[in-house]
């Protein structure tokens, strides 16, 4: 008897494509390419899908509808409805590229006019500087130090242990203890 002469009826199930690849495959008409192939394009970072796939919103010809994208910079949840700059794949605006969030900050600058960076990080072989405008704060769970443009050192944590080899010295104005 062959498996194929059974008392079962061998069934082939085919999956129904569901609304999202339906828009997917929809097909690009030539005012879409000719969008796509002018260069970058703007649109608003609207969300991720169940898989944190970032979507937009706003695309040329498309201003309505929500396209899943790919993206070359990491995309924050806090940066859902910024404008990003998107780059088309093979120029088919249904294939997104993010490559780039605007900044609605403008750029500070110092007193020649110059533009200033708020925040920098210069690195060689021997020492890394972070230097920011107003604040630095290094956080791991519940430890914390925060240096504040006032010149302040603030240490926090639920144990603090100060251990040297040498001399410990502690100087200031005023020294509290407890």
């Amino acid at each position: 008897m062959n498996k194929l002469d059974g008392p079962f009826e061998v069934l082939v199930v085919e999956e129904s494509p569901d609304e999202f690849d339906a828009l997917r495959r929809k097909p690009v008409s030539p005012a879409e390419l000719v969008a796509a192939l002018h260069g970058a394009a703007t649109a608003r970072f609207h969300g991720f899908d169940v898989e944190d796939r970032p979507l937009v919103v706003g695309l040329p010809d498309l201003p309505h509808e929500i396209v899943r994208a790919r993206t070359t910079v990491r995309l924050l949840r806090s940066q859902i409805g910024s404008s990003v700059v998107l780059l088309f794949e093979g120029g088919d605006v249904r294939r997104p590229i993010v490559v780039g969030v605007i900044q609605d900050r403008g750029v500070a600058q110092d007193s020649a006019g110059a533009p200033q960076q708020l925040v920098s990080v210069q690195a060689d072989d021997d020492r890394v500087v972070v230097s920011a405008e107003r604040e630095i704060v290094l956080r791991c769970g519940e430890a914390s130090i925060t240096l504040t443009r006032a010149g302040r050192v603030l240490i926090k944590g639920t144990y603090v242990l100060s251990r040297s080899s040498g001399h410990n010295k502690i100087k200031g104005a005023a020294v509290d203890i407890n």
